[in-house]
């Protein structure tokens, strides 16, 4: 199988270059046809000689691929499956709004953290992402000119695939590739502290992390990477960091009937979040199959809100997208072509 060009860097094109004989600028005029110009195909690369595009294409495929199925949902939320070189499959969800349209990209097949809530924790692992198939989610459906935000909140946990995602951060941020406003992109992560720290420094994304329990005993029983990496060193680390007036942290909180959805809950959240200047999204949670959880009914959830926000601490609640198609928060998954592969 040949290599990709879709997915390197400036720099890996420009030493790609000099190893096949070409002068170092050829990586800078690919890198302008790979996220500028839109080619398909390298013979369309018409500034490289006839001799260099055929190099290129005698050890590169563009590596560009459509999305081999979609669903769409009565809300207009569409779930795309894309095929990866492995033989594997991952979900990317369009999610159209009045005012925004954002795709929520995958980072891995699977995914290894095993959170009580998510249906990708229950297909277990199978694999990292490259930057290109990370990428490739963003680039190859067709409303990708459309899009105002991407989050990194599919399948997997972006910062246990972390040199793959700050690449492709990198190529969707650099004036060199798609140019966009890091301020148009959340990475999303349950809290792994050294990855956390190393993204923080080398991208300027925002940033969202999964917290669920203010408690670290709830915590745990929802998600065991609060054995390895505690909810308080997470918030001490970004208490500490400079995020500036522009780069937002936020933290995603599901709503579990009779577990996490207390007054004495909205009082610790209060408490642990203090001096962090943030905002909460509050998010139904969507029923999964082999799980006791249960989200609250609606006056519990709007409650729950009004108290965070009577605390100060700027609270949303998230609409719930493409539910029917199994696009919402916590419900991609490819378990099932898993077993027929």
């Amino acid at each position: 199988m040949q290599e990709k060009l879709f997915g390197k860097t400036l720099g890996e094109l420009r030493e790609l270059s000099l190893e096949l004989g070409l002068p170092a600028y050829t990586g800078r005029q690919i890198s302008e046809w790979l996220y500028k110009q839109e080619v398909s195909r390298i013979e369309d690369m018409t500034n490289l000689s006839k001799a260099a595009r055929g190099l290129l294409s005698s050890r590169f495929d563009l590596g560009l691929q459509e999305p081999v199925d979609v669903q769409e949902s009565t809300d207009g939320t569409k779930k795309y499956l894309f095929p990866t070189a492995t033989g594997k499959f991952i979900e990317t969800a369009f999610i159209p709004d009045r005012q925004r349209n954002t795709v929520c990209v995958s980072s891995q097949v699977g995914c290894k953290m095993g959170c009580l809530f998510c249906m990708t924790g229950k297909q277990g692992f199978q694999g990292n992402l490259t930057s290109g198939e990370i990428l490739n989610q963003f680039r190859s459906i067709p409303e990708w000119r459309t899009l105002s935000n991407i989050v990194y909140m599919g399948m997997g946990e972006p910062l246990d695939n972390l040199q793959e995602v700050l690449k492709s951060l990198e190529i969707l941020t650099s004036e060199w590739g798609f140019g966009l406003s890091p301020r148009r992109i959340t990475v999303s992560t349950i809290g792994i502290t050294p990855a956390m720290l190393e993204f923080l420094e080398k991208s300027q994304a925002h940033l969202a992390v999964s917290l669920h329990s203010p408690f670290d005993e709830d915590r745990r029983k929802l998600m065991p990477v609060q054995q390895v990496y505690p909810l308080q060193e997470v918030l001490n680390e970004i208490r500490s960091w400079d995020f500036g007036r522009q780069r937002r942290v936020s933290f995603e909180y599901i709503l579990f009937k009779g577990f996490n959805d207390s007054a004495e809950h909205v009082n610790e959240l209060s408490r642990i979040l203090h001096g962090i200047r943030c905002r909460i999204n509050l998010i139904r949670f969507h029923p999964i199959p082999d799980t006791p959880l249960e989200s609250p009914d609606e006056k519990t959830i709007l409650n729950f809100r009004e108290r965070l926000t009577a605390k100060g601490i700027t609270t949303t609640i998230r609409a719930s997208r493409g539910q029917d198609i199994w696009a919402a928060c916590g419900l991609l998954s490819t378990k099932r072509m898993q077993k027929m592969g």
